[in-house]
């Protein structure tokens, strides 16, 4: 059985990004179960540990927050990837003694689990990396191996781990339009046309309709339980929230 969440901090991108580990930290820990968070962020580039050893990354963060998005260092993931409020955001945190020996069937089971979603949506969702998409990855999930609809990563601790996710609903073009000048900072090759949303390709969805495909998806691999956040997870979080927030300057 895993719990449910759905709380959402869009006006805290830092505190939110920072729920997302303090969750995994206390699940690795053995003070909650296995727990699966499913919300709706606001406007954030997500730097992954590549990009904040880059040299153009404090250009890319001024890029970001310049184009209205707040500039976080995720848990998990490659290069810079886009969370905004057409977006979906998942975070699974598990508990594992041996984490790094399921790393592919993780991955695998993810990827397929959320394509299986969008496929019964209409998408003709497939796994596998889009040439030239942004924060590439053998297991984002696309259209037709053509526009990139969600990307999977996943952090490793000591007793868990994080499998988190964007699924993008509407507003490819948001992500795009912002990733050009932080890509451009970055110095990242890529394509932009290979940025894709599930509305482009079934326009009767929508955030909430998406969002309960993935829960239903979920619900049938894992037993769900709907919960609340609690106190300690969140204050965990606030001490966390500084150390995801990107420099200023």
């Amino acid at each position: 059985m895993a719990r449910l969440l759905t709380e959402s901090f869009p006006a805290d991108p830092a505190l939110d990004t920072a729920l997302s580990r303090a969750l995994m930290l206390r699940v690795a820990a053995g003070d909650l179960p296995e727990t699966l968070r499913i919300s709706r962020p606001g406007s954030i580039v997500a730097f992954g540990k590549r990009d904040a050893v880059s040299p153009g990354y404090r250009e890319a963060v001024r890029a970001a927050r310049g184009g209205g998005y707040e500039a976080i260092e995720r848990l998990a993931g490659g290069r810079a990837a886009v969370f905004h409020e057409d977006t979906i955001a998942i975070a699974h945190a598990v508990p594992d003694p041996d984490p790094r020996s399921r790393v592919d069937e993780r991955f695998e089971a993810t990827a397929g689990l959320l394509a299986s979603a969008l496929s019964r949506l209409g998408v003709e969702a497939r796994v596998g990396e889009v040439a030239g998409e942004y924060c590439p990855g053998a297991h984002s999930v696309s259209v037709r191996g053509e526009r990139k609809l969600v990307g999977v990563g996943q952090r490793l601790v000591a007793g868990g781990v994080h499998v988190g996710g964007v699924v993008v609903v509407a507003g490819a073009d948001r992500v795009r339009d912002i990733l050009l000048p932080v890509y451009a900072a970055l110095a990242l090759d890529w394509r932009p046309e290979t940025t894709g949303a599930v509305t482009e390709e079934a326009p009767a969805q929508t955030w909430e309709s998406v969002s309960a495909a993935i829960v239903e998806e979920y619900g049938r691999r894992h037993e769900l339980e709907p919960a609340s956040l609690d106190a300690d997870t969140l204050a965990l979080a606030r001490r966390l929230a500084p150390e995801h927030l990107s420099p200023t300057g």
